[in-house]
């Protein structure tokens, strides 16, 4: 059996999951600074030591209820090919390793952020939506940034 490591983030209370490998780092909330005319997921841009970021607020991409950035908020930093950019989450806080027998394909409903998972990962009861990162970071949207 193989095991896949994902770090698991909270939006309104449901477990979402990036694989390990494309995470750099996990930031706590710093100051945003909005970009104008970018799509409105695209909460702005961070200075993290001398690198501008595009930051992606993952609850408006998938169409959930704002929430204010709070002491529990995080920006984790996502490498992904020549790309590299925030995603602001509610929470992330764990590593889990999750094995290929307990991951299935996602269903098709009706949803936001259908496009945006590619699996579901299950641990002890638990259900985690497996974000497909291609989706998500749609590139030419940070071309301009």
């Amino acid at each position: 059996m193989n095991n896949r490591e994902y770090v698991i983030f909270k939006l309104a209370d449901e477990s979402y999951a990036v694989d390990i490998d494309h995470v750099e780092n996990i930031e706590k909330h710093i100051e945003i600074t909005r970009v104008p005319y970018t799509k409105k997921y695209i909460k702005g841009v961070i200075n993290l030591r001398g690198n501008i970021i595009p930051v992606i607020d993952v609850r408006k991409r998938f169409n959930l209820k704002e929430k204010e950035a709070d002491k529990d908020s995080r920006i984790m930093i996502i490498n992904h090919g020549e790309l590299k950019v925030g995603l602001l989450v509610d929470v992330s806080s764990e590593v889990l390793q999750i094995e290929d027998v307990n991951i299935e394909p996602a269903p098709k409903v009706t949803g936001a952020d259908d496009d945006y998972i590619s699996s579901i990962g299950k641990d002890n009861g638990r259900i985690i939506m497996i974000v497909d990162l291609n989706k998500l970071l749609e590139i030419e949207e940070f071309e301009d940034l």
